[in-house]
């Protein structure tokens, strides 16, 4: 009996149902490799996108969705995928090398400087890396009690603290108050914010697979917010924003652990902290709250490069940048920023 041939294509309108079928079915996808990636990083950054996908006998088999980015200022680049943490080739051996061959040949046609696949775990060990980046995911129980007590004692110290401040918690039905809170921490630490429309495009898109969770002093004041995914038995808390005074009463303590009571009521049984950079702030908080790193595995094939791209805050070259970006209104900042941050990625 001959062999059913497999063959790759471009994911169309179409096919958008059974792509995302596939996906969720598929133990090494992610949340990010969910077809309406595809809409919000065409429409919203402007990049053109090419999600390629392996099929056999009309089944899908692989998916590895991929964007290009142009940058003066930053390089041309085919990455998978920009603005997500995980995103590299997923599914059957066989597809997975088919789509990866195309997206070198699709490298290659574009005449970009590099390929990067964004994977949780290693595929390519000839190839370089960058190792700035670990994850941190770690199971919850069913229980509160188990989970509050699974936290380390200091921190679980500073839940407690949010708690005797009289904090409260609340899903929010848009973005008006996690936005005010994310543009004036990003400014803070020098970096510029992505626009209010991303974030509104995520809730619209994702539904109710996409939350804002605001926590407030007992006036009603919003101190922190967080913006997370759920995926699967999954949750990813992936945005977050504070205020100055959140640190004096733990709200960002209590944030997390208000997102995790609740996700374990939704039936969440992984909670996944989201990527860090080493020796940073977020990397010591994560740590302290007892979850471990987990080395993220970003391959890359160089074109046009000798080395491994460094478009992120570690790199010396930005520092002036950072300081200069500080220093900026906040209006200002959130008027120019989205068209800088749409090329980082």
């Amino acid at each position: 009996m001959d062999r059913v041939p497999v063959v790759v294509r471009q994911l169309t309108g179409a096919d958008h149902d059974r792509w995302d079928a596939f996906v969720r079915g598929c133990p090494d996808a992610t949340f990010f490799h969910l077809s309406a990636w595809q809409g919000i990083i065409r429409e919203i950054f402007r990049h053109r996108t090419f999600f390629l996908y392996a099929e056999r006998a009309g089944d899908i088999i692989a998916v590895l969705p991929l964007a290009e980015v142009n940058s003066r200022l930053f390089g041309h680049a085919l990455t998978s995928l920009p603005f997500c943490v995980y995103g590299g080739p997923a599914g059957d051996p066989e597809g997975v090398a088919l789509v990866e061959a195309e997206a070198e040949t699709l490298a290659r046609r574009l005449r970009v400087q590099h390929l990067e696949l964004r994977n949780l775990a290693p595929r390519h060990e000839e190839w370089p890396r960058q190792d700035l980046y670990v994850t941190f995911r770690k199971e919850i129980q069913a229980d509160d009690d188990a989970n509050l007590l699974a936290i380390p004692r200091k921190q679980r110290a500073m839940v407690r603290k949010g708690i005797r401040h009289g904090l409260a918690s609340r899903a929010d039905p848009d973005v008006e108050r996690f936005f005010s809170l994310y543009a004036d921490n990003v400014l803070r630490h020098g970096t510029p914010a992505l626009p209010k429309a991303f974030f509104a495009r995520l809730m619209k898109d994702f539904g109710p697979d996409c939350e804002v969770l605001t926590v407030s002093d007992p006036e009603g004041n919003a101190l922190s917010s967080v913006l997370s995914f759920y995926f699967r038995d999954e949750v990813l808390p992936y945005y977050a924003g504070d205020a100055v005074m959140a640190r004096d009463v733990a709200a960002n303590d209590f944030k997390y652990w208000e997102l995790m009571r609740r996700a374990s009521a939704r039936g969440c049984r992984l909670f996944d902290f989201g990527r860090s950079k080493i020796g940073t702030g977020p990397f010591s908080f994560k740590k302290n709250w007892g979850f471990e790193p987990q080395p993220l595995s970003y391959e890359y094939r160089l074109y046009k490069r000798d080395s491994v791209p460094q478009n992120n805050p570690m790199n010396p070259k930005y520092r002036a940048f950072i300081a200069l970006w500080r220093r900026l209104p906040i209006r200002v900042a959130n008027a120019i920023g989205p068209h800088i941050v749409r090329n980082l990625g």
